[in-house]
């Protein structure tokens, strides 16, 4: 289950095909209490709860279509209890208002995806998003600054058969603009 492990956060900054004046598109109403996730985001505190291991990398979050998207693009490694290297992958999401909800769609280069809605939302402060309930597993990702500069990242999920969550993932990100 590595791709739960980190699937929502730190990478190493991967080549991204978006020219600086779409990094700086101010974002849309709908969108504007996220703008506090825009940046190049780095990591090497990843701590993963299924093997005991770490990662690190970093994420690249930018507004995208005119400010109406976030895009966040990833390339997470992964390292084994001892610190030798266990992997690695790349991630999508793609963040977006859709009928007074903020939705985001995930997927990763080991083909899984989440469909995630936006359950909590702390201006320029938080947010929490949210795989429907009926579906299974359920997950849930936490983004919340901690300080200009500084995001705190959580991943957990409920398994199949189980009712609370339990956690997957966590880490602390550095803005490196």
């Amino acid at each position: 289950m590595k791709w739960i492990a980190v699937a929502s956060f730190l990478a190493l900054a991967s080549p991204v095909l978006v020219s600086p004046s779409w990094a700086q598109a101010t974002l849309k109403p709908a969108l504007a209490p996220l703008n506090f996730l825009v940046g190049n985001w780095k990591g090497d505190d990843g701590k993963v709860a299924d093997t005991g291991g770490t990662s690190k990398g970093g994420s690249i979050i930018s507004a995208q279509s005119d400010g109406n998207a976030l895009l966040r693009v990833d390339h997470t490694e992964l390292f084994d209890k001892a610190g030798k290297p266990a992997g690695g992958f790349h991630q999508t999401m793609l963040i977006y208002p859709d009928n007074g909800a903020i939705r985001a769609e995930y997927v990763d280069g080991e083909g899984h995806t989440i469909h995630y809605v936006a359950s909590e939302i702390i201006a320029g402060k938080s947010v929490t998003f949210s795989s429907p309930p009926k579906e299974f597993p359920v997950f849930r990702l936490r983004y919340e600054l901690q300080a200009p500069g500084t995001l705190a990242v959580n991943f957990s999920m409920v398994p199949p058969g189980q009712a609370e969550f339990r956690p997957i993932a966590d880490g602390t990100l550095h803005n490196g603009q």
